[in-house]
């Protein structure tokens, strides 16, 4: 506030520089007490400290708020995760693993292509959140309504002098530009705008945590694990995913939190309603807050992965022989079988092996059975290289590496000088 006072000052109204070096001497000097009195006799926040800070500063009290109004006075953690995951995905870009939808074995990816899908979301948040903060312009001197009536008169009518007044302030408070038109207020649109890409990154966050939940399960993939840490007060032998948990838990506030800014700029009546504080410096804060520990936490996590192959492999020895069979049947095509007679044969083998997996809680034995059956013969000796899980991944490993060098590396070229800092976080 002392410096939209020197500016006003240099701008020709009558203001000292006593009154601005009383009040900078007496900017700590702050009795609650009093500001606690004031405020439920005022029944106004800012008025409160306005009074307040007029105890403190006798000669500049004529002169504190001029002008203003009170919402005019009130108003590299995600480049690091992304970092570090784009170094788990080059690094496992080649281990195949089975992809799921529906949650149902389909075919294989590697664990590394599903990373960097994890990848995908959270680089769409980095560039969702640098263009909020990108198109953040300053609200500017505009008083009660935004009309500038109270500083027009002030400088008598010097029209330019106030267009310079909100350049010089909009300057000082570090901001390129401001908003020409505005009520009483700067839209809370722009809340809107900046908590929406929040609650996107919160999307991602649980997203992704979701995933290692899932994995964890199938022991597959791990978040880290402290030597001495206790996954279960009743089970020992627990590795719950606790961090990834949390993870989920913050991030479902963060996204419900949108709700609160789309309600607040719905309901702004005509140029400002009072309706929006409370909430504000609730949701606000907590969404800044939020994704501040989410992503510290995020960070964590993605600087532990644990990745078990020999799990991984055993699982995919289960789906595989299911998910070859059609290349079965092209081999037995090139070894001079009928495509029908062929597919009728893998039917009813793998009908039978299911029945041992579904029906008696055993191995997938449906490659036994084809060795094992005369009309396989031609392509008994084909059956390593045709189950060979590399082949089924498609060019997994070379979208993980292109992807990382044309669009993960470019991005994180102006965040390089913090990218080693580890997170600070306890967990």
């Amino acid at each position: 506030m002392t410096g939209v006072l020197i500016l006003l000052k240099i701008l020709g109204l009558e203001i000292t520089d006593e009154q601005i070096q009383e009040m900078e001497a007496n900017l700590k000097n702050i009795d609650y007490s009093l500001a606690a009195a004031e405020e439920k006799k005022r029944r106004h926040d800012v008025m409160a400290h306005v009074h307040t800070f007029g105890v403190c500063c006798p000669k500049a009290a004529p002169i504190i708020h001029l002008g203003a109004t009170s919402c005019y006075v009130g108003d590299n953690t995600l480049a690091r995760c992304i970092e570090r995951l784009s170094g788990f995905a080059e690094k496992n870009k080649s281990i195949p693993t089975l992809g799921y939808t529906h949650f149902q074995p389909a075919q294989l990816t590697t664990v590394g292509k599903r990373a960097s899908l994890w990848l995908s979301d959270l680089l769409m948040d980095l560039r969702n959140l640098t263009r909020a903060r990108d198109d953040l312009r300053f609200r500017g001197v505009k008083g009660t309504t935004g009309t500038q009536a109270s500083f027009l008169t002030l400088f008598d009518g010097d029209h330019d002098k106030v267009e310079q007044l909100d350049q010089l302030v909009t300057e000082m408070a570090g901001f390129k530009s401001h908003y020409i038109v505005t009520g009483q207020t700067y839209s809370r649109k722009v809340d809107l705008d900046c908590l929406s890409a929040l609650g996107s990154l919160g999307a991602s966050v649980h997203k992704r945590c979701t995933d290692v939940r899932l994995l964890a399960n199938q022991k597959e993939i791990e978040e880290p694990f402290e030597k001495d840490q206790i996954g279960s007060s009743a089970m020992p032998y627990k590795r719950n995913p606790m961090r990834s948990e949390r993870c989920c838990s913050l991030a479902r506030h963060l996204m419900v939190l949108v709700g609160d800014a789309q309600q607040t700029a719905a309901t702004q009546w005509l140029e400002r309603t009072l309706d929006d504080s409370a909430n504000r410096r609730i949701s606000l804060a907590e969404a800044f807050l939020t994704a501040d520990i989410l992503l510290s936490t995020l960070q964590n996590v993605s600087e532990g992965l644990i990745v078990y192959p020999k799990v991984i492999d055993r699982h995919i020895r289960q789906e595989l022989p299911f998910m070859a069979s059609e290349n079965i049947i092209m081999a037995m095509v090139k070894a001079g079988g009928n495509r029908q007679e062929c597919h009728e044969k893998i039917r009813v083998l793998s009908q039978e092996s299911g029945a041992v997996v579904k029906e008696q809680g055993g191995d997938n034995d449906l490659v036994d059975r084809i060795k094992n059956c005369r009309y396989f013969a031609p392509i008994h000796n084909q059956l390593d290289v045709i189950l060979d899980a590399s082949t089924f991944v498609g060019r997994a490993p070379q979208q993980v590496s292109k992807f990382i060098k044309e669009e993960v590396e470019p991005v994180l070229i102006p965040f390089k000088w913090d990218l080693r800092s580890k997170s600070s976080i306890d967990v």
